[in-house]
């Protein structure tokens, strides 16, 4: 698969970029609090949007790639929910991805042989 690589480049991306603007809040807040983190989120109306917007993305993430990982027997996809929240669903999403392909290519090579 092709696009496997491509998952792991963009979960790279995904730690970096975001990991890049919550350096930059531990840096320059006063409270690095999480509630203060939590908090900021919710000062905006479009930072509001956003956040709404993410949690579902995030709750419709986590129902398929559980679904799917049973279903495929992917090992160690349990990893990926706290990962979600440590990290960045910019992170998890397409390691699962990444995971997922890899499965998938034992797989076929397995129904070959």
């Amino acid at each position: 698969m092709k696009f496997k690589h491509l998952y792991l480049l963009l979960a790279v991306l995904g730690l970096v970029y975001t990991w890049y603007y919550n350096i930059q809040f531990y840096q320059n807040e006063m409270d690095t609090s999480i509630s203060n983190f939590i908090a900021l989120t919710k000062t905006t109306l479009p930072a509001k949007s956003i956040v709404a917007d993410i949690s579902i993305v995030v709750i419709t993430f986590l129902v398929w790639m559980i679904y799917e990982s049973l279903k495929l027997k992917i090992k160690y996809w349990w990893i990926i929910i706290p990962l979600t929240f440590l990290v960045a669903i910019a992170f998890s999403f397409p390691l699962f991805l990444y995971m997922r392909a890899t499965r998938l290519e034992t797989l076929k090579i397995n129904a070959e042989n």
